[in-house]
């Protein structure tokens, strides 16, 4: 019986995609005349999800970097990128972790090799996004997520 409900369930990566990029470089061509600047960054992520039809699920994975020098923007990165997944014969709270935390655990590469990439045609040194645990942000938004319900019930 057990084997029954594992063969009803099925995950798969059906299409993984680039749906966004963008960057921009505003300080160029002065930016690289300078050869002390020290760039401070900051990295905005989230994820989301919507079923497209029964079973499929596209999850996109947003990811905005900034570098400022001297509260000047010295490039500015918003990339989305996408996945196609076949999700089937999850429960509710299956299917949120999944697209919570597995399926950007599996874009989050491509994202960063992209992101990497351009960075460095754009003329800047290399950029290495630092590995991210989808696990433990995904489980940190249920938490607030339970908070805020608790917090909203209290207050009727």
């Amino acid at each position: 019986m057990a084997d029954e409900q594992t063969a009803e369930k099925r995950l798969a990566i059906s299409k993984i995609y680039l749906k966004d990029f963008s960057f921009e470089s505003p300080q160029t061509p002065d930016v690289f005349r300078r050869g002390d600047w020290k760039p401070t960054t900051d990295l905005n992520l989230r994820s989301s999800h919507k079923e497209v039809e029964a079973g499929h699920h596209e999850v996109l994975l947003t990811i905005t970097v900034e570098a400022k020098a001297e509260d000047k923007t010295i490039f500015l990165v918003e990339l989305q990128q996408a996945g196609l997944f076949e999700v089937v014969g999850y429960t509710g709270e299956e299917l949120g972790a999944i697209v919570g935390s597995f399926c950007p655990n599996i874009l989050f590469p491509y994202a960063r090799e992209t992101i990497a990439s351009l960075i460095q045609k754009g003329g800047f040194p290399e950029f290495v996004l630092q590995p991210i645990n989808f696990d433990a942000l995904y489980v940190q938004s249920q938490q607030q997520k339970a908070a805020a319900q608790a917090g909203a019930a209290e207050k009727h």
